[in-house]
């Protein structure tokens, strides 16, 4: 099992920013891809970003790129994950997921509680 651990949401005005964090923790030598996914009021989740562990691949959801930036950490047994997000707009207001996808899973199997992250105009 992989225990993931989101924090660093809260209420920020248009145009700020804020930075997420994720940490992961347990059979964390399984993961091959970890990502940030966010689910609005009324709507679906969706996806954010996603980094995969070995080769630092990154892909964006088309409306992020630009102002999202993922990265990824390691200290002794955990990983991390982060989300700078610049250029805040209301339409960002949602809750963000951090996720892990196993080596050889499709799908992303491990999921955080969620982050609220508000943006006022």
């Amino acid at each position: 099992q992989v225990q993931l651990v989101e924090s660093g949401g809260g209420s920020v005005q248009a145009g700020g920013s804020l930075k997420l964090s994720c940490a992961a923790s347990g059979s964390t030598w399984r993961v091959c891809v970890m990502g940030w996914y966010r689910q609005a009021p009324g709507k679906e989740r969706e996806l954010v970003s996603t980094i995969r562990r070995d080769d630092g691949t990154i892909k964006y959801a088309d409306s992020m790129e630009g102002r999202f930036t993922i990265s990824q950490d390691k200290d002794n047994a955990r990983l991390w994950i982060y989300l700078q997000m610049n250029g805040l707009q209301s339409e960002d207001t949602a809750v963000y997921y951090c996720a892990a996808q196993r080596c050889g899973n499709p799908v992303f199997e491990f999921w955080g509680q969620g982050t609220q992250v508000t943006v006022s105009s």
